[in-house]
């Protein structure tokens, strides 16, 4: 099963096209729709009254163990995951902004607009079980391995829609001082969902010349799925099924606004926000799905073989071969739940857009998860510090991120904006000259007036 599921994450990441999504255009001067999917205080800086959002993409592979070189070569991926003493995290963040609409009318902005996204990710995989479990049926030695984990290892991917509805305001002017506020509604329709989790294994694993057995072993162990993802985790099209369940599901963004505008202008030297966002959650109701809680428990001279899961592509069949007469007096059912909740990665947004010179400026953004991606029924998130030189102009903007993320270290980019086009990515440059341990790019067209 690890196998297949290093696979298909290295695919994804081979077929992505930002975990701080639209990094450098988020805070651009222009202002919009990307800005107030950052902030929703922001569509009221709006320097237009109507922006319209035709097609937006983003998305961002992050790992702490393969660089950009080995992803393009694919020599020997499942072992190098596995490599060093540091647990494997491993972070597929996409998400789509589809067609939206926002209006600017004196002190109030509003906006109707519509989104897609994606998650898939390994979070803290102990590296000697993803060892031994890769290579132990191939081997021809014997050899034991103690595991002692105290974090949740997990297997997790999510996809979803939404629908957004914001409002924005401007609060108070008093001379070169603004400030607004803003707030989003989004209604969420889940997609699909899969989550296998380990947490706290203990136990040792023998390897009997390829034959691996688990003894003295206990863990608490969740297998959750909901909809296509429960049928086949590595076909890459499964994570295109964003709006299958109906509205369920409903979230919030809230934040502010702070302006120093130059004197006798409406240009700003000074553009500070503070957003939380994805306050909210949503619930899996497919007749597909699956919620479990075990506990794992071997004992005494049991001996649990672990080479029946090594063919396993998806939870369901995983499922399937726990349920099995030799696997009941490992795998004690302590919940099962047909219907269940999963809850949004809520992050605190804070930043700051500080004019330099005449068409020069820097941005210094912070992206702070709230969430313990320990939890099974959390979507992951992590993160972000980023500083952004820019150049903007009317009609062009160049900007180039430098980033230090939770998972994959420092990165750095470019990106352009030329009217209503942009393309752009926080990693190229790191990645070109020292080969990064992320990979991402974010493009996207709009029109306003």
């Amino acid at each position: 099963m690890v196998k297949k599921i290093i696979l298909a994450i290295s695919f994804l990441s081979l077929q992505a096209v930002a975990q701080e999504h639209y990094t450098g255009i988020s805070t651009s001067k222009r202002g919009g729709l990307v800005n107030g999917y950052l902030n929703p205080a922001e569509l009221v800086n709006m320097n237009m009254k109507f922006d319209i959002n035709l097609f937006n993409t983003s998305i961002n592979f992050s790992n702490n163990k393969l660089t950009f070189s080995d992803l393009t070569k694919g020599d020997n991926l499942e072992n190098k995951f596995f490599s060093g003493s540091e647990a494997t995290n491993v972070r597929i963040d996409g998400l789509i902004l589809g067609p939206g609409l926002a209006f600017k009318n004196g002190n109030w902005a509003y906006a109707l607009s519509t989104a897609a996204n994606f998650k898939a990710n390994l979070v803290n995989v102990d590296v000697a079980l993803g060892n031994a479990i890769q290579n132990g049926n191939s081997s021809s030695l014997f050899s034991i391995t103690n595991l002692n984990t105290t974090e949740n290892q997990r297997l997790n991917a999510t996809t979803w829609g939404e629908i957004d509805l914001s409002v924005a305001r401007k609060l108070a002017e008093i001379g070169r001082h603004k400030v607004s506020a803003g707030a989003t509604l989004k209604l969420l329709f889940p997609g699909a969902y899969a989550n296998f989790s380990v947490n706290k294994l203990n136990g040792t694993l023998v390897n009997n010349f390829g034959n691996l057995g688990l003894t003295n072993a206990s863990a608490s162990v969740n297998l959750s799925y909901s909809g296509v993802l429960g049928k086949d985790f590595n076909d890459s099209g499964n994570f295109s099924d964003f709006f299958s369940q109906g509205i369920n599901g409903v979230a919030a963004d809230i934040g502010f606004t702070y302006t120093y505008k130059e004197a006798d202008s409406n240009n700003y030297i000074l553009n500070a926000g503070l957003s939380i966002k994805n306050i909210g959650s949503m619930k899996f109701k497919s007749d597909s799905n699956t919620s479990i809680d075990y506990n794992l428990n071997v004992n005494g001279s049991q001996v649990l073989d672990m080479n029946q899961f090594e063919n396993v592509s998806s939870l369901s069949q995983l499922e399937e071969i726990l349920m099995q007469p030799q696997n009941a007096p490992y795998f004690q059912k302590t919940k099962s739940t047909q219907s269940f909740t999963v809850k949004l990665p809520t992050t605190i947004n804070l930043y700051a857009d500080l004019k330099l010179a005449k068409k020069w400026f820097v941005t210094g953004s912070l992206l702070q998860k709230v969430v313990d991606d320990s939890k099974y029924n959390l979507v992951t998130a992590q993160n972000t510090y980023t500083l952004i030189p820019r150049f903007s102009g009317k009609l062009v903007e160049l900007f180039a991120p430098l980033t230090i993320n939770e998972i994959s270290g420092f990165t750095s980019g470019f990106g352009f904006r030329i009217a209503g086009f942009y393309l752009g990515s926080s990693s190229v440059i790191s990645a070109v000259a020292n080969n990064s341990k992320q990979a991402d790019i974010y493009l996207g067209f709009r029109v306003g007036f």
